[in-house]
């Protein structure tokens, strides 16, 4: 398997990851009743079971464009050192995300979104040209 679908793969992981991060702030603050509910209201959550369920979100919208990008230089065989770098440079981001948003790091987050957003796009770039 590339580094690329590796990290990928461990992208994936993250994703659950922060699925248990969110479940863990949502029974922190009793809102269990509310997950397990219609959700026809707006989300109870607060503070860090908030900011978990943003950041779980975020990624979802982010890991869309890293899978794409993957997908991109794995079957247009236009793996290099460079996308490598990059996936795992989007992988170590996303892991610190989740801490620096749950904590309320604003700058720390928006830092390593940006991480994981160039990284991203230039893997997409690298295979294009």
């Amino acid at each position: 398997m590339t580094a690329e679908l590796t990290a990928l793969a461990f992208a994936a992981l993250v994703q659950f990851g922060q699925l248990g991060v969110f479940g863990y702030f949502v029974r922190q603050q009793g809102n269990i009743d509310y997950q397990v509910s219609n959700r026809d209201e707006p989300p109870p959550h607060r503070g860090r079971a908030a900011r978990a369920q943003r950041a779980m979100s975020n990624h979802t919208e982010n890991l869309i464009l890293f899978a794409i990008a993957v997908v991109v230089v794995s079957l247009g065989e236009e793996t290099s050192r460079l996308t490598a770098v990059c996936a795992w440079l989007y992988v170590i981001a996303r892991v610190l995300y989740v801490p620096a948003y749950v904590l309320g790091l604003a700058r720390l987050r928006s830092a390593c979104w940006g991480v994981g957003w160039v990284s991203t796009l230039l893997m997409i770039l690298a295979a294009l040209f």
